[in-house]
């Protein structure tokens, strides 16, 4: 193997590069959605495609975990992101040609290849780290992974100010996306198997590379059996239920210019808000670790009351038919006062949301294996939910009855989401095999064939950290 810089091989390192990678497919697939999308001002299309989209993306959620530990996590994410520049594609597609079902069938293929992405992404993020950098590395990813969304409504809101509004993305602006979403399937080849990625304690995330078929199998299985995922199962499916609400809400009830504005507050929110729970939170040095669950918890809670309460004294006021092109609102109306900034705070609470439920999958262990399989579970729960909610919205359901629904859901997780935090150790170290690099180089060495090593460990400079392996 070919030796790797002792940095590469870090968890963090790692985390980044993930991060680069959806940043430039999944957060470009939102950017462009945030430009109009070509003709998806449609709005019975983007309710088709998305519910589509989410349905087959939660089927494939549920053994995505599993063949992300067959094919590894290189190949799982260069896999997943080909169906975001499938998709990008389509709407340029749509737009020019006017294919609604090629839009649809890229929808259903996205579907299948997200959930591979977010499963080998969620193995990254929660098992190369360190136990107490858990929370951090959310955050890092998470705020990266945003930025492109950001980025994309940040053009949106500067095309919106200048010309009062979107008409169809140009051939130019599609083919920019393009070639950022190809930059991204590129760097999915950066990411190293948890075999090659040493943490700042000498130890290696994990010996193999891959696992085996009757692994997953098995492993798939006892996941339906652990009532601690059960219990998260609430949590997992009302993390994206509220999207559908809030993106409504935004296109009934705001012109042009203050969608962009709002999409880029949304963007704002979801960075400031990771980077506040990973750091501030759920990382916090000076509290156990299950006491830093349940500060993460109780701020959540506290969180989703004020942020959803403040929504439903706006939403009481009015209903879908309240407003038409003629009377929405603008950024510069009187009436929008507050609202920008609650949308601040929805993407907020949200990223907190989020990082919450993967700090809380991450607590219960430290193999990647068993953490692309809670990933795809998460996945494909939260995907679910995402769907439903889409059918929802399309509908027509009144906009009241999707904002209690939401907020109901969220709430509910929150006593379930306790008891599993009750079982938190401080550890799952002497739980688990723990691999030093110094132990493996000297029992290759022992055994007379040290170059079937890995590359990272021999040419990493990392010294053994003084821990007690007993």
């Amino acid at each position: 193997m070919v030796a790797l810089p002792s940095w590469y091989t870090t968890p963090m390192a790692q985390v980044v590069l993930v991060g680069i990678t959806c940043f430039a497919t999944v957060g470009m697939f939102s950017a462009v959605s945030n430009l109009g999308a070509g003709g998806i001002s449609d709005v019975s299309l983007s309710d088709t495609s998305n519910g589509v989209l989410y349905g087959v993306f939660a089927v494939t959620g549920l053994v995505s975990g599993g063949i992300s530990n067959l094919l590894g996590p290189r190949l799982t994410l260069f896999i997943g992101t080909l169906g975001y520049a499938l998709y990008v594609g389509s709407l340029w597609c749509y737009q020019t040609q006017h294919t609604a079902w090629f839009l649809i069938l890229a929808g259903a293929i996205l579907g299948a290849t997200a959930a591979l992405l977010w499963s080998a992404q969620g193995s990254i993020m929660m098992s190369y780290p360190l136990e107490k950098d858990k929370g951090k590395a959310f955050a890092i990813f998470w705020a990266i992974f945003q930025f492109g969304s950001f980025i994309g409504s940040i053009i949106a809101l500067a095309i919106n100010i200048k010309s009062g509004g979107l008409s169809a993305v140009s051939t130019s602006t599609y083919l920019a996306f393009l070639i950022i979403i190809f930059v991204g399937v590129a760097s999915a080849f950066l990411i190293l198997p948890p075999n090659r990625v040493i943490r700042s304690d000498g130890t290696i995330v994990k010996l193999e590379a891959a696992s085996k078929p009757h692994e997953e199998i098995v492993g798939m299985a006892r996941l339906f059996k652990d009532w601690r995922l059960l219990a998260l199962a609430p949590m997992f499916f009302a993390s994206n239920y509220f999207y559908a609400y809030q993106g409504a809400v935004n296109a009934n009830i705001f012109d042009g210019p203050t969608r962009a504005l709002n999409a880029t507050l949304e963007g704002a929110g979801a960075i400031v808000g990771a980077l506040f729970i990973g750091y501030c939170v759920l990382d916090l040095k000076w509290f156990h670790r299950r006491t830093r669950g349940y500060i993460g918890l109780a701020t959540v809670t506290v969180l989703t009351i004020i942020v959803w309460s403040v929504g439903l004294s706006w939403q009481v006021t009015f209903t879908r038919a309240d407003f038409t092109d003629e009377n929405r609102i603008n950024y510069h109306d009187a009436n929008y006062a507050g609202k920008g900034a609650l949308y601040f705070f929805y993407y907020f609470s949200d990223a907190c949301y989020q990082a919450l439920a993967y700090w809380i999958m991450s607590a219960l262990t430290n193999d990647p294996f068993k953490l692309a399989r809670y990933a795809g579970l998460y996945k494909a729960l939260q995907s679910a939910g995402a769907a439903g909610s889409f059918g929802m919205d399309a509908v027509k359901t009144p906009f009241l009855n999707e904002h209690l629904a939401s907020w109901i859901m969220l709430l509910v997780s929150f006593p379930l989401a306790w008891l599993v935090i009750r079982t938190v150790k401080e550890s799952n170290y002497a739980d688990e095999d723990v691999v030093y690099v110094d132990d493996v180089k000297r029992e290759e060495a022992e055994l007379g064939h040290a170059h079937d090593v890995p590359a990272a460990v021999e040419s990493s400079s990392i010294e053994k950290a003084s821990v007690d392996k007993a």
